[in-house]
């Protein structure tokens, strides 16, 4: 059963991907785009559940219509949620999303900043990251303050608690400053991680 299974603990982003409602198109074309719940790490967490295992997500959204939103959906599949804050300062992130003829994606995202960004040490519920077999995390939260510090104080506790740590390195480059930061940034933690997501 899923509450007998060894918790899989998924720390980052959790925002709303705005996506065309027809196929093959760049953002300026769309004439209307469909809402989806999105961000890797809590993408991670609902598949773990959806799987049969058991998991949770530790994160911020904004204390906004979209932030309940994807909160409730987490909680539908399934997902532990107690690691869950709402900021009343910043919004839920937002991306712009598609597929474009060649193949290639298209991203355009909103969080200046936005609350994943503002995830703060002192609101980690680090009991629950305790529990974890396996901490899950990307290099999202390593662009900025606070939330790097939040993501390092994490994976430190997370390891402290004998935890195998997870990384999904996931490269968005239009949110790092620059490409140089974002290798520095994804790197800085790669030789902590036990698994490490290639692709």
């Amino acid at each position: 059963m899923a509450s007998q299974a060894p918790l899989i603990v998924s720390f980052g982003e959790m925002l709303i991907d705005f996506v065309p409602d027809v196929s093959g198109v760049a953002l300026a074309e769309s004439n209307a785009f469909i809402k989806a719940p999105g961000g890797a790490p809590a993408n991670v967490a609902c598949a773990i559940s959806k799987l049969g295992g058991s998991s949770a997500f530790i994160g911020k959204v904004g204390d906004d219509e979209f932030g309940y939103m994807l909160s409730d959906i987490l909680k539908k599949n399934g997902v532990k949620t107690e690691g869950v804050c709402f900021d009343k300062e910043a919004r839920t992130a937002l991306a712009f999303v598609t597929l474009k003829k060649n193949g290639e994606r298209e991203f355009m995202f909103y969080r200046n900043p936005s609350a994943d960004m503002l995830l703060k040490e002192s609101e980690l519920n680090i009991n629950l990251i305790k529990q974890a077999k396996i901490f899950h995390y990307g290099s999202i939260s390593l662009i900025s303050e606070p939330c790097r510090s939040a993501h390092m104080a994490a994976m430190k506790a997370a390891k402290e608690a004998g935890s195998l740590l997870s990384y999904d390195p996931n490269v968005r480059l239009p949110l790092w400053p620059s490409q140089d930061a974002a290798r520095d940034g994804i790197k800085s933690i790669w030789n902590f991680a036990d698994f490490i997501k290639v692709m």
